[in-house]
């Protein structure tokens, strides 16, 4: 029996605006995660694919049944240009939802990027096409396209202790995916310029001889 994918679609949610993206883009996962109070870290199995790409945008969220990327294609219909297709997989990390024809097709959608809690496969070919994409690892093992199955686009999803809302801002680099509340970004954004302009000092007051224990006043 054929599910009704509408019933479970949303693609018209609030998305994190275009200049917060921007003003996102530069800054480092860490200082993202530290600055808004140690929040949003997703799974640190969770990586790049492909070295020195990393990726920024609004959450179009999947809830995929495990094994089965039907789900991930019709996302991939429904997504806007700079979408960050973030997906649960119900706990089926060890399969490859993802490879080169989906990230070709992603990339003529115009999506900026894919988070997976699971694995892609094609590695090589990913770093061809260039669409960044942050996942457990890779796997051959091949996915099913169950039309009778219930998956969600648009809906919250727990990633790890992480709640993710359709259109909260999704930043991954080498350390890993943080996602930040589309509510409150800014002020996390602003925080990090601050703490990255401070850390700077820092180093320019390491070079010059001094020590990380008494510009942190760990003396006691």
């Amino acid at each position: 029996m054929m599910f009704d994918a509408s019933r479970t679609t949303n693609a018209d949610f609030p998305r994190i605006a275009a200049d917060i993206v921007d003003r996102a883009r530069p800054l480092p996962t860490a200082t993202l995660h530290e600055a808004g109070g140690k929040i949003g870290a997703l799974p640190s199995a969770i990586r790049s694919m492909i070295s020195g790409l990393g990726v920024v945008g609004p959450a179009l969220t999947v809830h995929s049944p495990g094994a089965d990327n039907l789900w991930l294609h019709r996302a991939l219909e429904i997504a806007r240009p700079g979408d960050v297709m973030i997906v649960h997989v119900s706990g089926a990390y060890d399969f490859g939802y993802w490879g080169e024809v989906m990230s070709t097709a992603a990339k003529a959608r115009g999506l900026a990027g894919l988070v997976i809690d699971g694995c892609v496969r094609d590695g090589d070919l990913l770093e061809d096409v260039g669409v960044p994409v942050f996942a457990r690892g890779l796997s051959m093992r091949g996915t099913g396209k169950d039309f009778g199955a219930v998956g969600w686009i648009g809906a919250p999803l727990l990633m790890g202790q992480v709640v993710v809302n359709a259109g909260d801002l999704i930043v991954g680099d080498a350390d890993g995916v943080v996602s930040l509340p589309r509510g409150t970004a800014t002020e996390v954004i602003d925080a990090s310029i601050a703490r990255e302009a401070a850390e700077q000092g820092q180093i320019k007051r390491l070079e010059a001889g001094e020590t990380t224990m008494s510009i942190f006043g760990f003396h006691r």
